[in-house]
């Protein structure tokens, strides 16, 4: 075949090209996603200060999630475009489209100075900004796979993967270097625009190489026989055949995929500074170590899936991850804060309390006023980052906490005036907080404390299992559709994993641990997908690395 004619020819400086632009896009997609991340809550006060400051701070991160939630909905637009018109240009629109999005949230005006016209217009740039990046991925994907030589497609497209540790990188040394430049009240009031308008630099050299590439030699075989799709929405979900490739390559792929990302990436940092106390400088430069020791291994990874396949090392991942994520969490407890490991095995935290009094503790803003004494209790163990157990109590009796031999009672704060409210909470905490100090509980990590080999190497290992599940993921979705509606078959299943499932993580894993006292039981949620995700993939999904692309029509 004339595809296994250049499998052993190095890559050609046209391919790192089309590498390189593809991979500017991935970069600039979290670039963006750090950059807003990091800046919630000072977006919060400079576009929603017209709510109070709990309020203000989860509609910034709403606006955040706007971004997660459309990006299905591009998948449908621009994956149609993409198997219509061509890679390329779709590929151009998203990233012009994406990019000025990011850029004109440095120039929007704040609610001080144009009103609620200010949250509106934002939201609506991160919608845009997820819509676009709906077809970002997808394209730049299939881009590189259908440059790339038959049995390389795993090799070329894993260094997409790796872009996200540099969009991470460089979000935080433009963050870093404007704050340190101009100060913290600066940075505050004016210099959070600049790391969003510096991102036009990006922008402008992403198009630039963009506009000169080729489109994908599969497309133009496909378009010059007058193969492409008429209608690829119709053909990808209308009709059973594709369609259930679709559900497989979601439940049986991404779902896994994107949960473990999420974990190795996200919510262990999130374990780092909530649960463990460390705080947040240090937890930051132990998870970049292992970004950096990490990052290689997508390559790594995707040359491997080139060898042996791309099912078994994904399915490994998720199996792995399913296995180990309880006793590597809990090692990381024992690293990161042995203080706190040693008291929770010395003195168990138990609140016993009438469960019909019990209501559901989330609360992300802090602002929900809980009056019954056992969300009183909870909500201050919560506070205070402590995990406990429950027990049922008897009907009408006030809910206990009991720490080690320690026993205190809540009380009820509904129809207290507020003053007596105020002075009760006050005793209450104080009785809490001096039965934890006694039992051994630290208020914080102690930094000389911190093991940071054995948090760096566990860390380690959790992006390991990102770059498994991640590295040949790309490869396997391209090679999973055929070449007329490629583009739209794969790009849905990618951002309904990533951006839904992935994207939910933090929020319902948070609301798991609140709920339940457990700071382990977050866990269930990523543990519990992966695990289908091993279950259904390793039945049903087939292997791919030897699928012909050019033939898969």
């Amino acid at each position: 075949m004339a595809t296994r004619a250049i499998d052993n020819r190095p890559m050609s400086s046209e391919q790192r090209r089309v590498i390189f632009a593809s991979s500017l896009g991935t970069v600039f997609e979290w670039y963006d996603f750090y950059l807003y991340g990091s800046l919630a809550a000072i977006i919060a006060r400079q576009f929603f200060s017209g709510l109070d400051s709990g309020s203000a701070f989860i509609f910034a991160l709403l606006a955040f999630a706007a971004g997660f939630i459309v990006r299905p909905f591009g998948a449908l637009l621009f994956g149609r475009l993409g198997d219509m018109i061509g890679r390329k240009y779709t590929f151009l629109v998203t990233i012009v489209i994406m990019g000025l999005s990011t850029f004109i949230v440095g120039l929007l005006p704040n609610y001080a100075s144009i009103g609620v016209a200010a949250p509106i217009i934002l939201i609506a740039l991160r919608m845009l900004q997820g819509l676009a990046l709906g077809g970002e991925y997808g394209g730049a994907a299939v881009y590189v796979a259908e440059h790339a030589p038959q049995h390389k497609r795993g090799a070329y497209t894993s260094w997409i993967q790796t872009t996200a540790t540099m969009g991470l990188f460089l979000s935080l040394m433009v963050i870093l270097g404007v704050r340190t430049a101009i100060g913290e009240a600066a940075f505050a009031d004016w210099g959070w625009r600049i790391p969003f308008l510096v991102s036009i630099l990006l922008l402008a050299v992403s198009v630039y190489i963009r506009l000169s590439m080729n489109e994908s030699p599969a497309f133009q075989k496909m378009k010059a026989e007058g193969k492409t799709s008429k209608a690829p929405l119709s053909e990808s979900f209308g009709q059973w055949k594709n369609l259930k490739i679709v559900i497989l390559a979601l439940v049986g792929l991404t779902a896994g995929q994107a949960v473990v990302w999420y974990s190795g990436q996200f919510y262990a940092l999130f374990f780092l500074t909530q649960a463990l106390k460390v705080d947040g400088p240090t937890a930051n430069i132990l998870v970049a170590y292992s970004l950096i020791l990490g990052t290689p291994f997508f390559v790594v990874f995707g040359m491997l899936s080139d060898k042996i396949g791309r099912k078994p090392i994904i399915m490994a991942g998720c199996l792995l991850a399913a296995l180990t994520y309880f006793p590597v969490f809990t090692a990381l407890t024992k690293a990161a804060n042995p203080d706190l490991a040693a008291a929770q095995a010395a003195n168990q935290v138990v609140v016993t309390a009438d469960p019909s009094e019990c209501s559901f503790q989330f609360n992300p803003t802090g602002t929900v006023k809980f009056t019954s004494s056992c969300d009183i209790a909870k909500q201050v163990l919560a506070g205070a980052s402590v995990s406990y157990e429950n027990a049922p109590g008897k009907a009408g009796t006030p809910a206990t906490i009991k720490i080690g031999t320690t026993e205190i009672s809540s009380y009820t704060a509904k129809g207290l005036p507020a003053d007596e409210a105020r002075k009760k909470d006050a005793e209450f905490k104080k009785s809490v907080a001096d039965a934890l100090k006694t039992a051994g509980y630290p208020s914080k990590a102690d930094p000389a404390k911190v093991d940071k080999f054995m948090v760096t190497l566990i860390l380690f290992y959790l992006v390991l299992l990102v770059t498994m599940v991640y590295g040949p993921i790309a490869a396997m979705l391209v090679e999973l559709f055929p070449t007329r509606i490629r583009y739209t078959s794969m790009s849905l299943p990618y951002h309904i994993g990533n951006g839904w499932f992935g994207g939910l993580l933090p929020t319902t894993a948070f609301a798991i641990v609140a709920q339940t006292g457990n700071m382990y039981n977050g866990l269930w949620y990523p543990i519990i997908i992966a695990g289908m995700t091993f279950v259904i993939g390793t039945l049903f999904v087939k292997e791919t690395k030897d699928v012909d692309i050019y033939a898969n029509d």
